[in-house]
């Protein structure tokens, strides 16, 4: 999901996860324009998943209206259907959910603005905190640790996790409500209340490294927190604008994901058009190219992590296929499977898997993720940048 916290957890992650790729508006688009092309023939196991998800289209629909008819929760009876089905990214979202989401992809969310990620001693330590945000203004910094949420411990659960105890669930994550946070700096761990609060998501952030930022040979981090509207061209305005000859740090670690079609242009700021990556529909294989004209030369390195999934993904796949950046870091988390969206009886919005995308290399990444081609579990940014360097592109 877009934003610093995901709609993401123990349930949440499938329900969160499920729509991070969104290919909706990108099948949108090309039916309206021919712009994707169609691969020759069909995949039998592929295709035989789509059917799959295609009846438990049916059988969530038909639950659903079945329950509203009954004066019960259609939410809930699709839930029970799409539990059952073995779609692990299938999700359905009551109606204010899958507003919230529509506006997340829009570039807003409802949280405190931390951005959290896994420690090098295996914590969940805070990444960013978002200028203005509620975590901000009670003080919580980059680095602080996050020990407990709402009273429960989260040193060892996975980050997706502790982003969805942070987003709160659908009876609590409303702008104003409250969420307790144990945070601990070096020896000293405090209680602090925040209030939930409407943000502005800043997808993309981009700074110089190195000792000199005034260099013009420093090099260019690009952090890209998620792919929400207008991300990919942020990307390739950074890029447009680093120095001739300065290398670029892609940062996608935490990346959940997001809109399909903003990776797709995030590619082009480094390909000169070309295969992005492939994907079925219903078994119907379609592909995504890259736009002519993006910087083939600039020396590029991609940070993955656990937490890099999705849209991100796909990004990491297509720059690594193409040999057109050295990745570094921890093996992806493995989301590439395509949802697409269905309107149920009552109002809530069902999400069930139809396809599967490959890298160019045609590489699976569904339940596989992607291994970097530098491992690295501790220090990561720092070998990156080493890496960058070595291929002449600063530091």
């Amino acid at each position: 999901m877009p934003g610093p916290e995901c709609r993401v957890g123990p349930r949440g992650l499938r329900r969160g996860a499920a729509l991070t790729l969104v290919f909706a508006s990108v099948l949108a688009t090309a039916a309206a324009t021919g712009s994707l092309p169609h691969g020759g023939g069909h995949d039998t196991e592929v295709e035989t998943r789509s059917v799959a998800a295609a009846a438990d289209r049916d059988a969530v629909a038909d639950a659903a209206a079945e329950a509203v008819a009954d004066g019960k929760s259609g939410t809930e009876a699709a839930e029970e259907v799409v539990s059952r089905s073995g779609d692990r990214w299938g999700a359905v979202y009551d109606e204010r959910e899958y507003e919230e989401f529509e506006q997340a992809l829009d570039g807003s969310y409802t949280g405190v603005g931390i951005a959290a990620r896994r420690s090098a001693d295996g914590l969940v330590a805070v990444a960013r905190v978002q200028p203005g945000s509620p975590a901000a203004r009670a003080g919580i910094r980059t680095g602080d640790v996050l020990r407990t949420v709402d009273g429960s411990r989260v040193d060892r659960r996975p980050v997706s996790d502790v982003v969805a105890l942070l987003r709160g669930d659908r009876t609590r994550a409303g702008a104003g409500s409250a969420v307790v946070l144990g945070v601990q700096r070096g020896s000293v761990t405090r209680t602090e209340t925040l209030r939930r609060a409407r943000l502005a998501t800043e997808a993309v952030s981009v700074r110089r490294l190195g000792p000199d930022r005034s260099d013009s040979s420093a090099a260019v981090l690009i952090e890209v927190d998620s792919f929400t509207k207008g991300s990919g061209a942020a990307v390739r305005d950074a890029v447009l604008k680093a120095p001739a000859g300065a290398g670029v740090l892609l940062d996608l670690r935490g990346n959940s994901g997001g809109l399909v079609a903003e990776a797709v242009t995030a590619a082009s700021a480094f390909l000169d058009g070309g295969l992005v990556a492939t994907y079925d529909v219903h078994g119907k294989q379609h592909a995504l190219y890259a736009e002519a004209g993006g910087d083939t030369e600039r020396p590029v390195v991609v940070l993955v992590d656990g937490g890099t999934m999705s849209a991100a993904e796909l990004l990491t796949g297509a720059l690594q296929d193409r040999g057109r950046a050295v990745t570094v870091g921890s093996r992806t988390f493995g989301k590439g499977s395509v949802q697409m969206p269905s309107r149920l009886a009552g109002g809530s919005v069902a999400e069930l898997t139809v396809g599967h995308y490959r890298t160019p290399a045609g590489s699976g990444v569904d339940g596989h993720g992607i291994t970097p081609d530098l491992a690295v579990s501790a220090g990561a940014q720092q070998r990156a940048e080493t890496v960058l360097s070595g291929l002449g592109g600063g530091s």
